[in-house]
């Protein structure tokens, strides 16, 4: 038996990394998977990558208008809602003295004010017993420099997931959190760092790294099928850390 046999999973930001590993593993296990994304062009490149039941819709994870319509759109398509993980995000560094209010804004209102907002749409078409997840990151709890806000965007959703999983609790919906470590995804050539930023930071956090390299996109979504299946019926209020001991050793 798949274990999201007939089950509906939404998955934001699924067009590339976390997301769309996640969404062809969610897939492969039975799910009717809704993917979103920003951008129509790589929305539209998906088409013939994936097989099974899916639906691809444009929307931008910070604008709540989107939102509405994504829940409304998965409804009238599918019914009910069982999984919701919550990847979209944007990661930027900025050390402190080259902040600006707009930075603070634009990263807030993708990585916090959307998810939240998107659950918010979609709770009332929830199943029982659905789960929702967070992609959260090991900057939230591990103190980086020149992170200042991205990491206390990322320990804004970690309370958020406690919040909303006692607030849920008695509907039979569980909230939990991915909490991933650097992971090698297009993610890297999307900040505001320069190739050598990057380099440097990738030679820097892997003598961190307990395990010594950089995770990848499946690992994380095999984390995302645990969370999102049967097998963790009793975890809710949860983060897993999926950084090879970086924030745990």
């Amino acid at each position: 038996m798949k274990k999201l046999a007939n089950k509906v999973a939404v998955i934001t930001g699924a067009t590339s990394g976390m997301g769309l590993d996640t969404a062809k593993l969610f897939l492969a296990e039975g799910a009717k998977v809704v993917l979103t994304g920003r951008s129509q062009a790589k929305l539209d490149a998906l088409e013939g990558q994936l097989e099974g039941d899916y639906l691809l819709v444009k929307a931008d994870a910070a604008n709540t208008s989107d939102s509405h319509k994504l829940v409304q759109t998965v409804v009238e398509k599918y019914g009910k809602i069982d999984v919701l993980f919550l990847n979209a995000g944007v990661f930027q560094a900025h050390p402190v003295g080259q902040l600006s209010e707009a930075i603070f804004d634009d990263i807030y209102a993708i990585n916090v004010k959307g998810p939240l907002f998107l659950v918010n749409a979609a709770v009332a078409h929830l199943n029982q017993g659905a789960s929702i997840i967070f992609n959260t990151s090991a900057s939230g709890s591990k103190g980086m420099p020149g992170v200042s806000i991205y990491g206390s965007s990322k320990a804004a959703l970690r309370s958020i997931v406690r919040t909303l999983a006692a607030e849920l609790a008695p509907n039979g919906i569980r909230v939990n959190a991915i909490s991933p470590g650097p992971i090698e995804t297009e993610i890297w050539g999307k900040t505001n760092l320069s190739e050598e930023d990057i380099a440097g930071f990738a030679s820097g956090v892997s003598t961190q790294i307990p395990l010594g390299r950089f995770g990848k996109g499946p690992e994380v979504a095999q984390t995302a099928l645990f969370l999102a299946s049967t097998d963790a019926s009793y975890i809710t209020g949860s983060e897993i850390p999926v950084d090879g001991g970086l924030t745990q050793v």
